[in-house]
């Protein structure tokens, strides 16, 4: 060292005690390395050991290098969803008289998912569900003389259901393409004006009766062609998964068509139709209007359609009549059943499961009390979640 070097400069004598003192404390400079080392490794030792003995503190910010705890955590969690998961059902019933019933209990019927019996979790009556509806109104030309009367009973059905605090309504108008005329909302005013603006629009050359005069061709062919034809199953697939989608998850969705039931047009079929409003949860009641000079109303498809989503099917023959039908779908609207169930296949395949709502009260079998519900629906699909964190 360089302090060292300079001090040796002086005399032998303070030289010798010099060096003496010098070896002295590298000596004790030596020991108390040992020493020091040995107590920092002891030291060491048992914070190492008490910290392996001490319990972790849940405070603590986990440390970036740890554990498998967070996956864990996270399998538990989706192990819990799939367990707690219910599937919800409304349904109504009625006698043979088809007055509605409103005092059925949780003993009187069972559920059944493809054939097996299913635990019930929840069983309860619901008369003031939020509703999200969706009226949807053919403007084709076998609507043409029967328009204004559906317009009015349209009207007079959202005066008398719509709580501007809880419902909400859009409208909707469909040829061979569908047209979007109110979004959702509980607003009475916007909502008549919408209906008021649901009217015919003929194609190019159209004399009335359906009869197109021939001529000068219109600019656009497709335009003539979607102007003169019938996309029912296209407006319901665009309403189910478009409008009513859109809605809060725990409210009533309904669609209310009117029409004569004929499908000319479009690219979605009858299937596609039904598995979009099954797959929100949305009933379709049916509402037969049409023209005789067209060839009426196809009554069995318009059934079919509303049994297989859960709704009713109506037949008016007058404007009287259609202003009944409206008041019927108000009154099943809010006299409702929801029973819930966990079901007990917990494959998450998206998979179309079949339900079945059945009387066991033998006196109201006897009664041949009927139930009308939604007949299934898809299973959620694992596909669609995020990966596992691997």
């Amino acid at each position: 060292m360089n302090f060292l070097r300079f001090t040796l400069t002086s005399t032998p004598q303070l030289h010798r005690s010099y060096r003496i003192n010098i070896m002295c404390w590298k000596r004790n400079f030596a020991v108390l390395t040992v020493v020091f080392s040995f107590a920092g490794v002891t030291l060491f030792g048992l914070n190492f050991s008490n910290a392996q003995q001490m319990p972790t503190n849940k405070s603590a910010s986990p440390s970036p290098t740890v554990s498998p705890t967070p996956e864990i955590i996270e399998e538990d969690d989706e192990v819990i969803k799939i367990d707690t998961e219910a599937v919800n059902v409304l349904f109504t019933a009625q006698d043979k008289n088809r007055r509605l019933l409103t005092d059925l209990k949780q003993a009187d019927v069972r559920i059944l998912e493809d054939g097996q019996p299913q635990e019930i979790v929840e069983f309860s009556r619901q008369v003031d569900l939020p509703l999200s509806l969706a009226i949807l109104i053919d403007t084709s030309a076998s609507q043409e003389r029967t328009l204004p009367e559906e317009r009015a009973a349209a009207k007079s059905f959202l005066q008398s259901v719509v709580r501007p605090a809880k419902d909400e309504v859009s409208v909707i108008s469909f040829t061979g393409e569908t047209t979007l005329e109110q979004g959702l909302t509980n607003n009475l005013v916007r909502l008549n004006r919408a209906i008021d603006k649901v009217e015919f629009v003929p194609p190019s050359g159209y004399l009335g009766g359906g009869v197109i005069a021939g001529g000068t061709p219109p600019i656009s062919g497709d335009n003539q062609m979607t102007q003169g034809s019938t996309a029912i199953w296209d407006a319901i697939w665009v309403t189910s998964e478009e409008v009513l989608k859109l809605s809060p998850d725990k409210t009533r969705r309904a669609i209310i068509l009117l029409s004569d039931g004929v499908n000319t047009f479009g690219s979605k079929k009858f299937d596609d139709a039904v598995q979009a409003a099954l797959r929100n949860e949305a009933v379709i009641y049916t509402v037969g209007v049409g023209d005789e000079f067209y060839g009426g109303v196809d009554e069995g498809i318009l059934k079919k359609l509303s049994e297989r989503t859960g709704g009713r099917a109506f037949f008016p023959r007058d404007e009287a009549e259609l202003r009944k039908a409206f008041t019927q779908i108000q009154i099943e609207l809010r006299s409702q059943y929801l029973i819930a169930y966990s079901p007990s296949n917990l494959k998450r395949d998206g998979s179309y499961r079949k339900i079945q709502i059945q009387i066991v009260n033998q006196e109201l079998a006897k009664q041949k009390v009927s139930l009308t519900h939604r007949q299934g629906y898809f299973a959620q699909n694992d596909s669609k979640q995020k990966p596992a964190t691997k």
